[in-house]
């Protein structure tokens, strides 16, 4: 009694790789599919930016640099503190805003006297 033969099966083509994405939700705005990445090969430079609220980054890139690689730098820098951020400018806001009402109450205090 002899074995069964088992069908062979025909080698099947590489398989297709799925393109990997161009198009983030932006850290500042929340919004999704609003910060486009783009790299500009001769120049070696990475650009973001943001439809919606207009934040824009840009950084150095290499041949192997992919638009992830640009969204990553970005997020990395966010969160180091090397970009102004949403508290950031709020903070920045909010001094100035306290420099003027100081000011105006020192013109106050001089124009009675």
């Amino acid at each position: 009694m002899g074995k069964r033969k088992k069908s062979t099966r025909k080698p099947q083509g590489p398989r297709r790789r799925d393109p990997l994405p161009t198009v983030f939700s932006c850290l500042y705005c929340n919004h999704e599919k609003s910060v486009v990445c783009r790299i500009d090969k001769k120049l070696k430079l990475g650009f973001l930016n943001c439809k919606v609220c207009g934040q824009h980054f840009q950084t150095q890139t290499n041949a192997l640099s992919v638009p992830v690689d640009v969204y990553s730098e970005w997020i990395d820098a966010c969160e180091s503190g090397e970009l102004p951020g949403k508290n950031g400018e709020a903070a920045d806001v909010e001094s100035d805003l306290e420099d003027e009402i100081e000011r105006e109450g020192d013109d106050e205090d001089i124009g009675l006297e």
